[in-house]
């Protein structure tokens, strides 16, 4: 599985302390698994298949995409539970 993450999500990424990037990439490499680890949920509203990672106070939205044999794990934001559904 490949993982691809937005500008967005770098950038947030870049702002954290290396104990925190390490625990969302930490996460986030739980969600290559089958069955995928972590508090995960599908966001209501979206046809396109978002779901939302909870990793303490922070949330990863992310998607799945197929193409073709390779499945591809596109990370779409993260942000602070309160300020990513805005």
């Amino acid at each position: 599985m490949v993982v691809k993450y937005s500008k967005k999500s770098l950038k947030f990424l870049s702002g954290l302390d290396k104990r925190s990037v390490a625990r969302i990439r930490s996460a986030i490499s739980g969600l290559a698994k089958s069955p995928p680890e972590g508090d995960i949920k599908p966001l209501q509203g979206y046809s396109d298949g978002r779901k939302r990672l909870r990793v303490g106070g922070w949330r990863v939205i992310y998607r799945l995409e197929s193409d073709g044999a390779v499945e591809i794990l596109f990370i779409l934001e993260i942000g602070n539970r309160g300020d990513i559904y805005k």
